[in-house]
């Protein structure tokens, strides 16, 4: 079995099935790493599984075999410490539940090598950034902000969220905090079931591709995108995704590929 070399040294509940976790090398240093990248995960079959997940077969599990799966940093690239990832549970999944059943002090495999190349890499000058995501697909976009937030330039950037729930709105209020202190921040929330809320949503109700649509977008997110000026950011609920792509590509924007420069960047990792 390997070695679990990590442990975990802060988790939050954030909503029934959605955790925080952060995570500290035990050995060595980590390594760089661009926002947007990702980490490997592990732990071995015979961890235990969080309550309320779902059985496994396990005629033919070999117990120390490692689980290994591949999750976006949330963390800012400059800190040193730790790293933070933002994770669902997949009830009937491998991993997942055997890392919701984990609290602090508790040990698990971390890679040592980050990758990637869904990044601001490739994104030339300083255009404006509209990153747009579902449920845990923020987690890329929390280590880009963190990071390029603290960095002077005059790139605005605007972050769309959709949940299902407010109480689905990972970092909802670290987000509301940088849109209140930067003035090159902006950040429009989104919930599909406004009607489950126990108490009134003063925000935003529908789909991405609403807001997307609305009259009053510019206003929302303090900025007008255009293929000329602006490089937008996909990641999340593969529907979404591939809705927006044709909405987007019907405006004029061009799908990000190694041999062809364009400015619209995908992340399909469902």
């Amino acid at each position: 079995m390997v070695e679990l070399n990590a442990v975990v040294i802060h988790r939050v509940e954030v909503a029934p099935g959605l955790i925080i976790l952060r995570i500290r090398h035990e050995e060595e240093a980590l390594p760089d790493f661009v926002p947007g990248q990702f980490a490997v995960l592990a732990l071995p079959n015979s961890a235990s599984r969080v309550p309320f997940s779902e059985a496994e077969d396990v005629a033919d599990t070999d117990p120390q075999k490692m689980i290994k799966r591949a999750y976006s940093i949330a963390s800012s690239s400059v800190e040193r410490d730790y790293v933070e990832f933002y994770i669902t549970l997949v009830r009937s999944g491998a991993l997942t539940p055997r890392l919701f059943n984990l609290g602090i002090g508790d040990k698990l495999w971390l890679s040592t090598k980050f990758s990637g190349i869904f990044t601001l890499s490739d994104v030339e000058g300083e255009p404006d950034i509209v990153l747009i995501a579902t449920g845990t697909g923020i987690a890329p976009y929390m280590s880009m902000i963190r990071t390029e937030l603290a960095a002077p330039g005059k790139r605005r950037f605007a972050v769309i969220h959709g949940a299902r729930n407010s109480w689905d709105l990972g970092y909802h209020s670290e987000l509301v905090m940088m849109e209140r202190l930067s003035p090159n921040f902006s950040y429009l929330p989104i919930i599909s079931e406004p009607e489950e809320e126990p108490a009134p949503w003063g925000g935003e109700s529908g789909f991405i591709l609403d807001a997307w649509q609305s009259l009053n977008l510019e206003k929302k997110i303090g900025l007008k995108p255009t293929p000329e000026k602006t490089h937008i950011f996909l990641c999340g609920n593969p529907v979404m995704v591939q809705t927006m792509v044709e909405t987007l590509t019907e405006d004029g924007f061009v799908e990000h590929k190694k041999n062809r420069p364009g400015q619209l960047h995908l992340e399909r990792f469902w």
